[in-house]
């Protein structure tokens, strides 16, 4: 089986914020944080879930990634509902998506959200500058993972 290449060289937008949301939406529900860094600016500069305002790939890994990640499961972005643009070296798209989290108890619920992500062009390659991910109103903020877990 030959291994997946973690790089985005399209010269078209709309279909780099596809592949890039496509990818990310695979390495997050397998915890793939290697082949995630790879298709992210090591300036990145981000909002998420559980982290405020993180400058920093290896604080965004940190503070975020690994806060939630293992703490959650069935995570998917809805690829086919993609907004997107952008020109010759930069891009922008907003998607939903889905997951599934824990409470404190470990039972489940839906834990739906959306983001936005900032692409700009690097050597010919699409990197992430910036993300923005947010659940949905409502949606219990935290996670604690699956029953039967350490937690």
């Amino acid at each position: 089986m030959q291994k997946e290449r973690p790089t985005i060289v399209t010269d078209d937008a709309s279909a780099a914020v596809k592949q890039w949301f496509s990818m990310l939406s695979r390495y997050c529900a397998s915890e793939n944080y290697n082949s995630t860094r790879a298709i992210f600016a090591r300036d990145v500069a981000s909002f998420g879930t559980k982290a405020d305002i993180v400058v920093g790939l290896d604080l965004l890994q940190t503070n975020q990634w690994e806060s939630v990640w293992p703490n959650i499961q069935d995570f998917q972005i809805d690829v086919d509902n993609i907004v997107s643009g952008g020109s010759e070296n930069t891009a922008w798209g907003i998607a939903t998506w889905t997951s599934t989290g824990f409470d404190e108890d470990g039972s489940s619920f839906h834990r739906p959200g959306r983001a936005t992500v900032v692409l700009e062009r690097r050597d010919g390659v699409w990197v992430s500058l910036h993300t923005h991910f947010s659940l949905n109103p409502g949606t219990p903020p935290r996670t604690y993972g699956p029953a039967g877990r350490d937690r």
